[in-house]
């Protein structure tokens, strides 16, 4: 987390814990658009939520907004925040059940190609930065 809004028994992360990704517009349009598609077409479950790292789909959806505000302003977060925002926007982009699927290009206007290039890069860059994989 960044320190604004911690996860029910989790403490605040310190300034010292917030990682600066350098991520392209693009890959940070991309990243936002994810966590918005959470809002539309998008259906979430509690365990789904809970799985991508969120107390519940109350929480995602409140955690949303201030997360993608956050990654358009450049703005630092915590490896969490970074894994978690990444995991929302792989499961929207992809699944047809519970994320915006078919939809995705529709709703983004993101191509299916120009997302899986954009994603694939900001997975890299958030494996070096962030190592999100390690949590």
């Amino acid at each position: 987390m960044d320190g604004a809004d911690p996860q029910p028994g989790q403490p605040a992360a310190a300034p010292s814990d917030l990682v600066t990704v350098d991520l392209t517009e693009a890959e940070r349009h991309l990243l936002a658009r994810g966590l918005a598609e959470w809002g539309g077409p998008a259906h979430c479950t509690e365990a789904l939520a809970v799985a991508m790292g969120f107390a519940g789909v109350a929480d995602l959806h409140a955690q949303a907004g201030r997360l993608a505000a956050s990654i358009r302003a450049e703005a630092p977060l915590s490896r969490h925040d970074w894994r978690r925002v990444l995991i929302a926007t792989e499961v929207v982009f992809a699944s047809d059940i519970f994320g915006s699927g078919h939809d995705w290009e529709t709703t983004t206007g993101l191509t299916d190609e120009e997302t899986i290039r954009l994603l694939r890069a900001v997975q890299r860059e958030l494996a070096r930065s962030a190592n999100v994989h390690n949590l």
